[in-house]
């Protein structure tokens, strides 16, 4: 990697570029909690949540503000909200496209790797109220043959971990754009991994960061400086009114707060996968080199008989899973 993060300011060419990227999150109008309905059923680690891993790692050190509260606060802090504009390529609302294959985003992406050849995939954008943070963590990464479709999110984050898929690894840069400047949110985070300084970059608008997010752990810091996070039950959604203010409302209808778009962070994600040449990328597109299920516990279960973590003949079960977590992902006291 010829470079770890890529500042890129300004995003815009002019400012009505921008705007129409201000105008597309409120056109989008209602955002939900980000990970519903995501889990993966898996005889490994069979139960476990969506990210087990980052979970684990906030109740053990509180996130940024360094307090281990009850299980419900720790949820509210954290549960933000996201809705993705285009996906596999296409755009899911109209306005999208241009964003998608943004070429100030596409070169930082270059650089980035080193890997000519980019193919924007993903836009997305999350929105978190004041009090809100986000857990330090990597993002779910992808291989030939294991994604987010068919594989659990904690279980790819410990293959990228671990080490032992990199041949199968995509490399797949995130560019994290700001729309608005903020108070509080910044994003924290290592790019000389776990024992290494962190890093911050602050909110400020027309401004993006690149960076190869699977494997840099991050985090953001509290949004809106010591606000207290509102209760975020499962079902809430944050939506945009006719007045302009954003209206916090539970699967009940119920409205529990209200905000003016300024108090809120918005970020708008850009994912790209970057390959060195057209054979990569074919080997990618026409399967000829995927894992399997059962080649990816193997593989993993050998590396830990070689470790002395487990024996051999080990059930492959929620334990089995937890030790996985236990033994490949680590991530930074926030």
């Amino acid at each position: 990697m010829s470079a770890t993060a890529i500042v890129v300011d300004p995003l815009s060419a002019d400012r009505a570029e921008l705007e129409r990227l201000v105008e597309l999150a409120h056109r989008w109008g209602r955002y939900r909690v980000y990970g519903e309905g995501d889990a993966i059923s898996h005889p490994l680690g069979q139960g476990l949540l969506p990210r087990h891993d980052s979970v684990l790692h906030f109740l053990r050190h509180g996130g940024r503000r360094g307090t281990t509260e009850d299980l419900a606060l720790l949820t509210a802090r954290t549960a933000y909200f996201r809705e993705e504009y285009a996906y596999d390529g296409g755009e899911r609302i109209g306005g999208a496209q241009h964003f998608l294959h943004h070429p100030r985003l596409i070169g930082a992406a270059v650089s980035l790797y080193g890997r000519p050849l980019v193919e924007p995939a993903i836009v997305f954008a999350n929105l978190m109220v004041p009090g809100q943070e986000l857990v330090v963590h990597t993002d779910v990464p992808e291989f030939r043959g294991a994604n987010r479709k068919n594989t659990p999110q904690w279980l790819l984050v410990a293959m990228h971990h671990s080490g032992l898929f990199e041949p199968w690894r995509l490399h797949i840069a995130t560019g994290i754009a700001y729309v608005q400047d903020g108070d509080g949110g910044a994003l924290r985070y290592w790019p000389n991994g776990v024992d290494g300084p962190a890093k911050t970059h602050a909110v400020r608008a027309d401004t993006a960061i690149v960076l190869d997010t699977d494997t840099v752990p991050h985090g953001v810091d509290p949004v809106g400086g010591a606000a207290e996070p509102p209760a975020v039950g499962a079902g809430a959604t944050l939506a945009s009114g006719a007045d302009g203010r954003w209206a916090l409302t539970t699967a009940d209808g119920e409205t529990t707060a209200t905000y003016e778009w300024e108090e809120l962070r918005c970020s708008v994600s850009w994912k790209a996968y970057c390959f060195a040449d057209e054979a990569e990328r074919s080997r990618w597109h026409d399967h000829t080199d995927d894992l399997t299920p059962a080649e990816v516990t193997d593989r993993l279960v050998g590396d830990l008989v070689r470790r002395g973590r487990v024996q051999r003949d080990v059930p492959r079960d929620r334990e089995l899973g937890l030790r996985v977590i236990d033994t490949y992902i680590h991530y930074p006291d926030a």
